[in-house]
């Protein structure tokens, strides 16, 4: 009998460790699915040129610091086999994601012990919701340092090992020269405070338990209290050692990152750059800590309409069941009580599926899965369900110290995330590596556990929530997981086509793309090819930044310069930098490339430019444009030509 149970579990052990292998290599090669897909003219080739040209020469020193560590780390990329190609960077900078994933995947079942199917799909889900390209590193180097610190966090507090809450700094420090607006994550310390205080308050109520049971006399009380003041000073200390180790890992992690800094560049540099980041929001006005906050709020305001609408589906799978079962309280009849239960049912099903019906005919959510409308709606309810259940939990008497540890930092991380970016919630929607599988988790045990409530002859079932519930999460799954199947970002949106490739381009071998911009990169790469243009400095304009990257010329001085971020000031001044170098050696002539409506608006004018047709924006980006006015007198007096011309670029010598 003893063979049999052990041959039994070892069997059930295999099938496990099994699955767990199929469930790591899944989430492992899932982020990898995109790597060939589309071509992007803004986020990624610019970030991958910052990454091969990396220093004060190309870059905007701005830039350089206050993402300093990222960009170390894809220079690193930049320099392994196959990183020449942008299939080869993807590839790269796309294990950040299978990282998160798997690093999410195994402190939520070794740790949280939550069942590794639901933590699967979590995380599943998570790398779905994955909107922004790999090529705009420093979001994921931010998320992969986020979750590595509040892993530490969790371990340190809930294990009581002071060496976690030191690495939990060293991880939020790094953040910081990560993205240098990743400064608000110091907020995490609230979980430090939050959970001494949990404990304090768990152990006022153990002293007043155990000596309650002895009886109130004087002796006792006087007793009780003491042993309160004796936990109020523990506390104290406790709280200073925990924050004092977390301060020690941060200020370690930045005295060692600002040490290299110094010797590398100088602190003055990075001083000059950080100051500049500070005064960008006198003209990039979506920069500013208002502006910030109130987009965040925005959406959550905005979404009211979906949930308050929601909620009375709700409201009449509540009343509709609780009528049944007050008229089962009154007809006592075996088969009317089977009958009423089987109406229950159906009842709350139903209702779920008309509303799910009612959510898609209404445009809470799009069925064209390559534009952010397919998750705006269901991302957004899903985050405010997520701040209500884990403070829910939080205050949940009953609720174990450890949940209500791990929810309060799952709190933090969903409003923390999007500060210090100007793309509302779609930050958060990125970082869910740890609220998916939790909140999945959360749902699997409100159904599993939580029953009806009854008072007197009324009672309240929780059967229509679950089926609600498990109605929206149903939708939320099936949108997310299409989007993530079809979306592959381009210029702030999802591509449509991929039915073609560039032949004549070794950087961007492999990728499809649209025949169109198959069509512009196969003209402007041959005409590199002819011309050897590959390695020359270039000053491009007309956000066409990834041109960089894409046809290997290294920028002038910066390969984005139409940024809000980057004033025109500071394009003079690099300017003259640059035609001081032009006076003083006559070998070097940095390329101009621009994009088209813009090169036409510099020769031809305004009425030129409408003949193109351009957008809105696009006019308020070219008409009156200093700094492009800027470019325009300086091929003027440095007698640039155009040497060539399709329907997307020109070329000037």
């Amino acid at each position: 009998m003893t063979e049999i149970i052990k041959n039994k579990k070892a069997g059930i052990d295999s099938q496990r460790r099994l699955w767990e292998f199929v469930f790591v290599a899944i989430l492992v090669l899932y982020p990898l699915r995109h790597i060939a897909w589309g071509l992007d003219l803004w986020d990624t080739g610019y970030g991958y040129a910052n990454f091969e040209y990396m220093g004060t020469q190309h870059m905007d020193p701005m830039w350089l610091f206050s993402t300093y560590l990222t960009t170390a780390i894809g220079h690193f990329f930049s320099l392994l086999p196959g990183a020449g190609t942008l299939i080869g960077m993807n590839f790269y900078t796309g294990l950040s994601i299978s990282l998160l994933a798997v690093l999410g995947y195994y402190f939520c079942t070794k740790v949280l012990k939550i069942p590794a199917l639901l933590v699967f799909l979590g995380e599943f889900t998570a790398v779905s919701f994955c909107w922004c390209p790999t090529g705009s590193f420093y979001n994921y180097v931010t998320y992969v340092f986020y979750l590595v610190s509040v892993v530490c966090l969790y371990l340190g507090l809930a294990r009581g090992k002071k060496g976690w809450l030191f690495a939990a700094g060293v991880a939020l420090g790094c953040n910081v020269l990560s993205r240098f607006s990743n400064l608000p994550e110091a907020a995490m310390i609230v979980g430090v405070w939050a959970y001494g205080i949990i404990c304090w308050l768990e152990a006022r109520k153990e002293i007043g338990k155990s000596l309650g049971q002895a009886g109130e006399t004087t002796e006792t009380a006087e007793k009780i209290k003491a042993r309160k003041k004796a936990a109020g000073v523990k506390l104290r200390k406790k709280l200073l050692q925990d924050t004092g180790m977390c301060l020690a890992g941060y200020l370690t992690a930045l005295l060692v990152l600002f040490g290299y800094i110094q010797i590398r560049y100088g602190m003055d540099e990075y001083v000059k750059g950080i100051l500049r980041l500070f005064s960008m929001t006198e003209v990039a006005t979506d920069y500013t800590a208002a502006s910030m906050i109130m987009g965040m709020f925005d959406w959550y305001f905005q979404n009211l309409y979906w949930e308050i609408r929601m909620c009375v589906f709700f409201v009449v799978g509540i009343v509709a069941v609780g009528v049944l079962e007050l008229i089962g309280s009154y007809v006592r009849k075996d088969t009317v009580t089977k009958v009423l239960r089987i109406l229950e049912w159906a009842g709350s099903i139903a209702l779920a599926a008309v509303m799910v019906f009612w959510l898609y005919r209404q445009g809470f959510c799009a069925r064209e899965y390559t534009n952010y409308g397919a998750i705006i709606w269901p991302g957004v309810t899903f985050l405010t369900l997520t701040l209500l259940v884990t403070l829910w939990r939080i205050f949940t008497p009953s609720a174990p110290r450890e949940e209500k540890l791990i929810s309060g930092l799952i709190f933090l991380i969903v409003w923390i995330t999007s500060l210090g970016s100007n793309n509302k919630l779609y930050p958060s929607m990125n970082n869910l590596f740890l609220a998916l599988p939790y909140m999945y988790w959360q749902f699997y045990r409100f159904c599993k556990y939580v029953g009806s409530f009854r008072w007197k002859r009324i009672t309240i079932s929780a059967m229509p929530v679950k089926c609600l519930l498990g109605g929206f999460f149903l939708l939320f799954f099936v949108q997310v997981g299409l989007f993530g199947r079809n979306f592959a970002f381009a210029e702030g949106t999802g591509i449509q086509d991929i039915d073609a490739q560039v032949t004549n381009n070794e950087t961007l071998k492999g990728v499809w793309m649209s025949e169109e911009r198959a069509g512009w990169m196969q003209g402007i790469s041959e005409y590199v090819n002819e011309r050897g243009l590959a390695g020359r400095d270039v000053l491009i304009y007309g956000q066409i930044p990834a041109l960089s990257y894409y046809l290997q010329m290294p920028a002038a001085f910066n390969p984005w310069p139409d940024l809000d971020s980057y004033q025109s000031g500071q394009l003079e001044q690099d300017m003259l930098k640059m035609q001081e170098r032009m006076d003083a050696d006559a070998s070097y002539r940095p390329v101009v490339l621009l994009e088209k409506k813009y090169a036409v608006y510099l020769e031809a004018g305004e009425d030129a430019l409408e003949a193109l047709q351009p957008t809105e924006r696009e006019r308020s980006l070219i008409v009156d444009n200093p700094k492009l006015l800027l470019i325009g007198k300086f091929m003027e007096d440095y007698g640039y030509e155009k040497t060539f011309e399709n329907e997307k670029f020109v070329i000037y010598e």
